[in-house]
């Protein structure tokens, strides 16, 4: 490839290797082995989540040398940068999930720092766990520089008495062993396949669901979330990433020049028609707070309603991630999509082209198998649905994918929890009954604080054999693995007063994902009174340190739970200082 020539006047990097007052930057750099060419180059940030935390980041560091690459070939300087990730997988059911979400902002914050720091020109980012993947987006579209998404891929099924198994088998696995369904050498064998590769959990939970809306909203090259970690075609995917960054700083085109209203939208469908995580309503609307965009939990379940769900993955369905891929991938996707005029076509991307041109050169098609032709959808809804009502005037959310319509209307009296341990205890002892409504508070993006996901209760419920005979609802926020009819993001938040945290063993609640109704049988008169003789928030054991920051300044979670006042507060650039 020929090198581009590349004015820096008008660049951050300026700011670091032009002109005899930056004489000493350029020694920093000659130390490192760059010479005067490269300096003269634009600097491209590569940022990677790689850690030993868990084996969706292990692969990145291997993966982000593939992108330098790219960008030398293009004629740019990359410099390689990395950032924190707490992994959901590692972190779930224990007091460490209260840092995974907070996690995501505070990768967007160093992210930011980093690039601001040394100016670099543009970014290339390399994720792998649930919240390092919107996290990474977030900090491009706030910098709002020429930015590429890459995710690292995700694990290979397990193999099992002959079927694929995920990680969420072993979260199920251990509910069965509680009600003495399963052994415990059938746990050590099932522990030591379930998860036999680099790469994130393989089912559609968050991680593949936020790599499909990388694709879908345009920040990611077409087909890249696709290949699994331990493919060495992903370095292809990553050399090209390296180059395309270089071709949309050439070309100036921005992170907030792909990323719209309208490509927020094409995002929104992707996530529905796959039957993706719950947590797509709480990152879209952080991704869009970036930009300045009005795009709410209340938008993204507007979208998702009259979305059909025609992709069979895990956990609503049968297959994995890399069955996806190995079908054409989000491509044919959104090629089936368009067919049903459900595609923003005018959408740019990060190839340079519109999402409509680049599905021009889709030849493949919906296999049937994997990807139903969108036609004949599985259902007609989407996977995942939005509902309102007096127990959440602010909105909540639940993944219906693979429940029938029966399943998705539910009404019985509250069993009420303070917080995730206390289920998780009567979950356990089998202390709740068939048909009741079990309620988890207190667990939100500031009561909690952090919002934990409630993966090991819903699993232990589904693994006795319980995940349809009784409904959950929280104002914490649900695992992409999740199944069950399993109510999240309950807002207002108990911590912020909602009708949540005046909720009392016996109430009746009623959950219609038919109607997109949550409510309790309470009238107005009487939610005043118990507002009234509410105590106040529960007092947390987080009175200093990150998570104390976090909760003073965390949003609610319908607006993406974000933690400063995004793009229409801003009063500069960063790409135009």
């Amino acid at each position: 490839m020929l090198k581009r020539q590349f004015d820096k006047s008008r660049l951050p990097s300026r700011h670091v290797t032009e002109g005899p007052s930056r004489a000493p930057h350029r020694s920093y750099f000659y130390a490192m082995g760059l010479d005067a060419e490269d300096i003269a180059q634009p600097f491209v940030g590569v940022a990677t989540c790689w850690n030993e935390a868990a084996p969706c980041n292990i692969a990145l560091n291997r993966q982000a040398q593939a992108v330098k690459l790219g960008v030398k070939h293009a004629g740019g300087t990359p410099r390689e940068f990395t950032t924190i990730t707490v992994t959901d997988g590692i972190a779930m059911g224990h007091e460490g999930m209260r840092s995974s979400l907070a996690s995501r902002d505070a990768i967007a914050d160093t992210v930011e720092l980093t690039m601001r720091g040394h100016c670099y020109d543009a970014i290339v980012g390399l994720a792998g766990c649930d919240k390092s993947l919107p996290g990474m987006m977030m900090a491009m579209v706030r910098l709002n520089v020429p930015s590429v998404f890459i995710y690292g891929g995700s694990i290979l099924p397990g193999r099992l008495d002959g079927k694929d198994v995920t990680v969420q088998d072993v979260f199920e696995a251990v509910g069965q062993h509680q009600a003495g369904n399963y052994s415990d050498a059938q746990l050590a064998i099932l522990e030591r396949v379930a998860c036999p590769s680099a790469g994130a959990c393989g089912g559609q939970f968050t991680a593949n669901t936020m790599a499909c809306v990388s694709e879908a909203i345009g920040l990611a090259l077409p087909n890249s979330s696709g290949a699994p970690a331990p493919y060495e075609s992903r370095d292809q995917y990553c050399e090209a990433s390296g180059e395309a960054v270089m071709t949309l700083l050439e070309r100036n085109i921005r992170a907030r020049d792909i990323v719209t209203l309208k490509s927020l939208q094409n995002a929104a469908r992707v996530v529905a028609c796959t039957g993706g995580s719950t947590n797509a309503g709480l990152h879209l609307p952080a991704i869009a707070h970036e930009a300045g965009i009005d795009f709410t939990l209340d938008d993204v379940c507007e979208v998702f309603r009259d979305t059909p769900y025609f992709v069979d993955l895990k956990p609503g369905g049968k297959y994995v991630a890399k069955d996806l891929y190995e079908s054409g991938g989000v491509p044919v996707v959104m090629k089936e999509l368009r067919k049903a005029g459900l595609i923003h076509e005018d959408c740019m991307t990060a190839t340079g082209r519109t999402i409509g041109e680049e599905l021009e050169m889709v030849d493949r098609e919906a296999d049937g198998r994997v990807i139903y032709p969108i036609a004949t959808p599985i259902t007609p809804t989407g996977g995942v649905v939005g509902l309102k009502g007096n127990l959440a005037p602010e909105g909540a959310i639940v993944k219906v994918a693979g429940m029938s319509e029966a399943e998705q209307v539910f009404t019985g009296p509250a069993r009420v929890f303070d917080c995730e341990e206390d289920a998780f205890e009567a979950v356990k002892a089998r202390k709740y009954k068939e048909g009741e409504v079990i309620v988890i508070r207190n667990e939100g993006p500031a009561g909690g604080p952090g919002m934990r996901e409630m993966l090991a209760t819903t699993a232990a419920l589904s693994g006795q054999g319980m995940g349809k005979k009784v409904a959950l609802i929280t104002d914490g926020r649900f695992s992409g693995a999740t199944r069950g009819f399993c109510v999240g993001h309950v807002g207002p938040e108990a911590a912020h007063g909602g009708p949540i945290a005046l909720l009392r063993d016996g109430d009746l609640i009623t959950i219609d994902a038919i109607k997109g109704e949550i409510s309790v049988a309470l009238t107005d008169d009487e939610l005043a009174k118990r507002k009234e003789q509410w105590a106040g928030p529960r007092e947390t054991i987080y009175a200093s340190g990150a998570l104390w920051k976090y909760a003073q300044l965390v949003g609610g979670a319908y607006l993406g739970a974000v933690t400063h006042p995004g793009a229409r507060a801003e009063k500069h650039i960063y790409m135009d200082l």
